[in-house]
C-alpha cells in the first residue's frame, strides 16, 4: 500500500527505467563469466573503476581459472596490489581457482557462488544476471540500498540483505533480474547522494521528489 493507500503497480511504474536500462551491461569491463567472477570478488568495498584499471594486465597474466589455480600469492600480490583488501582476495580467488579449476565450471546458482569464499548475494545476482541466467534475487548495492527508499518501494536500511529481501517482498518476479542493476543505474547517474531530481524519469512516482523536494 501507499500513502494514499493505493496497493502499488511498481512494474507499470518502474518501466522507465526498465526501458532505459534493459540489458545494459554492468560497468565492470569483463569478457567473460571467470573474469566477472574475478573482478566481482575485488570490486567488494572498492570502485568499478578501480578494478577496471587493474583488470588488463591482470587477465594478461592470469587468461583463464585454470591459470591463475597453478600460480601462487606472492605471485599473484603485484597485480591486485593496488586493490582494498587484496591479501583476503587473494586467499579467495586462489582457494576459488584451485576448486573449481575450469571456467567451463564456474557454478551459475545461488547456492554455488554464495558457497564460494567472496561471493555474497549481491555478486552471485550480478553473475547471474550477466550470465543471463534465471533471477533468484535482486541486486542490492550501495546505489540501490540508497535509491530504493527514495523511489519508496522500501524502507531505509542499510543493510543489503535486508533491503534485497523487502525487494523481493514488494516487486514481482519476472523483473528481479532487470530491476536491481536499472535502480543501481539510475542511482549511479542520476539519483546521486544529491540528486539531479530535474532530470530523473520517476519524478512523478518518487516518494522524495513529491514529499521533499516539490515542497521546498
Amino acid at each position: 500500500m501507499n500513502l494514499f493507500g493505493e496497493t502499488e503497480n511498481w512494474e507499470t511504474k518502474l518501466k522507465p527505467i526498465l526501458k532505459e536500462y534493459k540489458g545494459r551491461k554492468h560497468p565492470l569491463h569483463y569478457q567473460n563469466i571467470y573474469q566477472l567472477l574475478v573482478m566481482v570478488i575485488l570490486s567488494a568495498q572498492d570502485s568499478d573503476a578501480n578494478i577496471n584499471n587493474i583488470a588488463p594486465a591482470l587477465f594478461e597474466k592470469f587468461p583463464t581459472l585454470m591459470n591463475l589455480s597453478k600460480t601462487d600469492f606472492e605471485t599473484l600480490i603485484p597485480y591486485i596490489s593496488k586493490v582494498r583488501n587484496h591479501a583476503t582476495k587473494a586467499n579467495w580467488l586462489l582457494e576459488i581457482a584451485k576448486t573449481i579449476k575450469n571456467d567451463k565450471d564456474i557454478p551459475l546458482t545461488m547456492t554455488e557462488l554464495t558457497a564460494l569464499k567472496g561471493i555474497g548475494r549481491k555478486s552471485a545476482n550480478v553473475i547471474l544476471r550477466e550470465a543471463n541466467k534465471p533471477a533468484e534475487g535482486i541486486i542490492a548495492d550501495l546505489h540501490v540500498i540508497r535509491v530504493a527508499p527514495r523511489i519508496g518501494i522500501i524502507t531505509e536500511s542499510k543493510d543489503g540483505n535486508k533491503v534485497e529481501k523487502e525487494l523481493m517482498q514488494a516487486l514481482p518476479k519476472n523483473i528481479w533480474s532487470e530491476i536491481g542493476m536499472a535502480i543501481s543505474f539510475l542511482g549511479r547517474e542520476i539519483c546521486r547522494p544529491k540528486p539531479k531530481c530535474e532530470e530523473c524519469l520517476l519524478t512523478d512516482i518518487c516518494l522524495y521528489y513529491n514529499t521533499v523536494v516539490l515542497k521546498n
